[in-house]
């Protein structure tokens, strides 16, 4: 930025060193001053389509897909025969929410140009939306002190429109020899500019060993702080949830914060408040704690490979009636997520528990899940 600022004092006239300006100022995130130069740039030299795509490319980025759009349509309008255009134009249309526009002008980059990667990479993101994701996973819990627990469920989470969704669940649960099985359902509302709201609720066969019933709530909510800075988003998730077993009630109040760092890297952080009410005991509050770490490991077009550790601090493990006591725990762990195309993903996860009175639980899990 010193020496383009030093050329622009000494030419200020030299439309070519202010585009440079105008690119460093959008790569280092100052988009408000790009925006501002670019637009003095196009009062000299209008028929530049570099700089109504470098025009584009901010307005993109500050979230004004409609004005980048026109000012790709000045571009295209100027230079028809460039792939690079036309794929900018497609992420544009792909930004206002037209995909089959955008599909064609992708189309039309890579007929101009079989092997852009642009072409190519937009063809790949404006599929067929997939709006359905239906997973069946199992899971573990080896213990030192009685027989193993064994889990199983299905789900199915669709996206019917931008603001509305629905998960359901089926699971069965064998507790030492003893069976049970619930369903859930839950109903999302999302409202761009408030965050979801999320509510819902279980029942089912519960034969003493998990809860009769449950019912639960979340409000979620995230923004974007910055492309360029260490912080780059936070996302603040409120939730409460009631647990009615047969003999006892269990309440909790979950606050959870995500933190998205640079190259997809997020720490998230948990506590729960939880309150224990069993016969001829009274009610207590007990606190847990949790923090995440997310990174990437590998990616190789849609193929992708991610991973995350786990640090874990509670009371008592309040979900299963044969936890409950007093003990305190702390909880190692870890997962990898495997994305193997757009429209498969497998998950494992594995955590050891160490627990007052020399009580230990290993769990272990796997899941696969179907887009579609």
């Amino acid at each position: 930025m010193k020496i383009v600022d030093r050329k622009v004092a000494l030419a200020p006239q030299d439309m070519d060193v202010r585009a440079w300006r105008a690119r460093i100022l959008a790569w280092s995130g100052r988009l408000a001053e790009a925006e501002k130069e670019y637009l003095e740039i196009l009062k000299f030299t209008r028929n530049d389509p570099d700089n109504w795509m470098g025009l584009a490319s901010v307005y993109l980025r500050e979230g004004k897909p409609t004005d980048a759009l026109r000012a790709l349509d000045r571009a295209v309008e100027i230079d028809p025969k460039r792939a690079d255009l036309r794929a900018a134009r497609g992420r544009a249309l792909r930004a206002t929410g037209e995909r089959h526009e955008a599909r064609t002008e992708f189309q039309n980059a890579l007929n101009l140009d079989p092997t852009s990667v642009e072409g190519r990479a937009g063809m790949i993101s404006v599929r067929d939306e997939l709006k359905h994701e239906l997973r069946f996973g199992q899971d573990n819990d080896l213990f030192n002190f009685t027989s193993a627990n064994r889990d199983g469920w299905v789900s199915l989470v669709s996206q019917w429109t931008p603001h509305w969704g629905t998960s359901l669940a089926g699971s069965y649960y064998d507790r030492s020899g003893i069976r049970a099985g619930k369903f859930s359902g839950a109903v999302t509302g999302r409202l761009h500019r408030w965050g979801a709201l999320t509510a819902g609720g279980s029942a089912g066969h519960d034969n003493g060993v998990i809860p009769k019933s449950e019912a639960f709530f979340d409000f979620d909510h995230g923004w974007k702080v910055s492309e360029t800075k260490f912080l780059r988003g936070m996302e603040f998730v409120y939730g409460q949830h009631w647990y009615w077993y047969r003999t006892s009630r269990i309440f909790t109040l979950n606050e959870t914060s995500i933190v998205e760092l640079p190259r997809n890297f997020a720490l998230t952080l948990g506590a729960t408040g939880v309150r224990s009410a069993f016969p001829g005991a009274g009610e207590e509050w007990q606190p847990a704690g949790m923090a995440r770490l997310r990174f990437p490991l590998g990616n190789w077009g849609e193929k992708r490979l991610s991973g995350n550790i786990l640090f874990a601090v509670g009371s008592e493990d309040f979900a299963q009636i044969d936890q409950i006591g007093r003990f305190a725990a702390q909880t190692y762990g870890g997962g990898l997520r495997f994305q193997v195309n757009a429209r498969q993903d497998i998950t494992g996860y594995g955590s050891y528990q160490k627990r007052t009175q020399g009580g230990t639980d290993t769990s272990f899990g796997l899941s696969y899940g179907i887009h579609f």
